[in-house]
């Protein structure tokens, strides 16, 4: 039998050991969800950096091409945004369900306007003909739009979160 002070005691949460470690519970899948887009997202925009450099310097292309920009959207549209909400979603109780739809809807317009971008970026540089299609900017067009509603539903649900934040009593020990 073991000392009553080397037994674990169950976490005062709800949340199994596993799961507090994980970060898992309560907002944990959101929370993980922000972290892991942000994650994708930063990473997406140094390689389509690093595409767009070398890729420009291989087929020695000195022109303009939407390649200039796709790994600055990815960057500050996608991982920053994403690191924002993450900080905002671990300081006021948004709802799980609300978080991750904005997670979803936001990583579907920025894959819409960051693909149309890439694409079009690299069709430029081959000096292919299609590259001036308004099919592209229409594609990145329709992914600023939906990056845009899900600004605004980003800061519905925010509000929302204040307001509940606002109506539950904080203690300060001293």
């Amino acid at each position: 039998s073991s000392s009553p002070l080397l037994r674990e005691h169950p976490p005062k949460d709800g949340r199994s050991a596993g799961e507090r470690r994980r970060g898992c519970g309560h907002h944990g899948v959101m929370l993980n969800r922000l972290f892991f887009s942000a994650a994708a997202w930063t990473g997406l925009g140094l390689l389509s950096g690093l595409y767009w450099r070398e890729f420009t310097k291989l087929n020695e292309f000195t022109g303009e091409t939407m390649l200039s920009t796709a790994h600055t959207h990815a960057l500050a549209l996608g991982a920053l945004v994403f690191l924002a909400a993450l900080a905002l979603a671990k300081v006021f109780p948004l709802a799980e369900k609300s978080g991750k739809l904005f997670a979803l809807l936001y990583n579907i317009g920025m894959a819409f306007t960051f693909g149309a971008m890439v694409v079009k970026g690299t069709l430029q540089v081959l000096e292919a003909p299609i590259a001036t299609s308004a099919m592209w900017p229409g594609f990145a067009g329709l992914g600023h739009m939906l990056i845009s509603g899900t600004f605004v539903y980003f800061f519905i649900i925010l509000r929302r979160a204040m307001q509940a934040d606002a109506t539950t009593p904080s203690f300060t020990v001293t």
